[in-house]
């Protein structure tokens, strides 16, 4: 793995950590900086945060379908019961 790769590994690990709920407060405020164009590198940074919080977003949109994909599949169709009748007699 070289320098470039190792880099982009531990930033995927730092973004990995974060939780989405808590990033969610920020999203407007990114999103505003990140419309609101100018050539600075103040803006090229907002745009990158606004785009890190909407992979996030998109990651765990992702992961949750197919988490619920697989446990679907593992899981049989809900069926009723086999009633029987009870042998037990009603004695007076």
């Amino acid at each position: 793995m070289n320098k470039l790769e190792e880099s982009l590994s531990k930033i995927a690990e730092t973004i990995y950590g974060m939780d989405e709920a808590s990033l969610s407060s920020l999203w407007e405020k990114y999103k505003i900086k990140a419309h609101n164009f100018s050539p600075s590198q103040e803006w090229e940074k907002s745009f990158i945060i606004f785009s890190i919080i909407n992979l996030i977003r998109a990651k765990n949109s992702v992961f949750n379908e197919q988490t619920l994909k697989l446990n679907s599949a593992k899981k049989p169709a809900f069926s009723r019961p086999e009633t029987r009748k009870s042998n037990l007699k009603l004695v007076k």
